[in-house]
């Protein structure tokens, strides 16, 4: 009889407001669509570890093995989920207007500056790799915050990653509220013409070979999450293997999202979770969010004072690394603006760059803090 009521004796209010909190998350996912791939496993994961007695835990314990396998060892699956993601891309708008790839770079600046912020908090709150991983969150670019967080080895991963994802998918409520803050309607009706130039197959078949040299060489510490995304990409431009580029789209990508979100959840333990700091977190991942935004949109007025064909600000803000999500929402923003402004194709190609762009910085926060 005692051991049938183990488990009900060992439950804390810590384990109760745990199992609430993947409760809402799994709410979230079913409910309002919100990261659904990612947010689902990751709450249910939430509860399944904070079961008294769980046998998913431990030397033996599933998900403490995804993790320490799959993500503490080597970081294996926020690695390969690049594959998939690099296969969904087409850089054709990108390539097409090469100027929005300093709008992807411009769209980092919230990062730096919530690093700078974490760090300033004092080594008893943060230390620096706690600062450097938090602001990773502004790039809303989820396996590149677990990449760096793991590496870093800080001990607020699950706060992060799932401060992170939850951000991500709240990309179509705050960057409206932001983007209309910083740009006057006239800024929002200014349409920018189309490049009838196309880019060639040699060219975006050399763009993922040259792009992974660059990285290696600039930003050695983001080969790993910009080579697989750029060899990603070669599959998909190649030509010669459709069957291997729907794989990685679909099967692969989803496989590896279904278990890195169940795995994730092996931090979310009450006892790691609960605490001050996570709120503190969810705080400065929404300044890195906004900021990340707001020096997307700025840096694209900066471009306006000295040229002749000029960008609609709005464009900056897709930005960050939520691909498409972000792009949809300077879509919207435009059309809601001016009906026959279309900015979906600019977009497109400034949040891939976000995507490079993210990619390079978090291995170069890596490369600067753990050296």
């Amino acid at each position: 009889m005692d051991y049938l009521l183990e488990g009900l004796n060992g439950v804390t209010w810590q384990h109760v407001v745990m199992w609430l909190i993947g409760g809402i998350l799994i709410l979230l996912a079913i409910k309002k669509k919100m990261e659904p791939a990612l947010l689902l496993p990751i709450g249910f994961g939430a509860i399944l570890v904070n079961i008294p007695g769980t046998n998913v835990l431990g030397d033996n314990g599933i998900v403490q093995w995804l993790f320490e396998e799959g993500i503490e060892a080597s970081e294996a699956m926020p690695i390969l989920l690049f594959i998939g993601i690099g296969a969904m891309i087409d850089f054709g708008p990108l390539l097409s207007n090469p100027k929005l790839f300093l709008l992807g770079g411009a769209a980092q600046f919230g990062i730096f500056i919530t690093v700078l912020l974490a760090a300033l908090m004092g080594d008893d709150i943060f230390t620096l790799n706690d600062a450097a991983s938090i602001g990773i969150i502004g790039a809303a670019d989820g396996p590149t915050a677990i990449l760096v967080a793991q590496t870093l080895k800080t001990e607020y991963l699950a706060a992060i990653v799932v401060v992170a994802y939850s951000y991500m998918a709240l990309v179509p409520i705050i960057q409206p509220i932001v983007i209309k803050a910083i740009t006057t309607k006239k800024e929002r009706c200014i349409h920018m013409k189309y490049s009838n130039q196309t880019v060639s197959k040699t060219t975006k078949i050399m763009f993922p070979i040259i792009v992974t040299l660059v990285a290696g060489l600039i930003a050695p510490a983001s080969l790993a999450l910009v080579g697989f995304l750029m060899f990603g990409n070669l599959i998909r431009e190649c030509g010669v293997l459709d069957s291997l580029s729907e794989t990685a789209q679909n099967a692969l990508a989803n496989l590896i999202t279904l278990l890195l979100g169940i795995t994730i959840a092996f931090q979310m333990q009450a006892e790691k979770f609960i605490q001050i700091e996570t709120l503190i977190i969810m705080g400065l991942g929404l300044f890195a969010f906004i900021f990340d935004t707001v020096g997307g949109v700025m840096f694209a007025k900066f471009l306006n004072l000295f040229s002749k064909n000029k960008i609609n600000p709005m464009v900056g803000a897709a930005g960050i690394s939520a691909f498409p999500m972000a792009s949809r929402v300077v879509q919207k923003l435009g059309l809601e603006a001016d009906p026959s402004n279309h900015l979906l194709m600019h977009a497109v190609g400034t949040n891939v760059s976000g995507q490079i762009a993210s990619a390079i910085v978090g291995g170069l926060i890596i490369g600067l803090v753990a050296g």
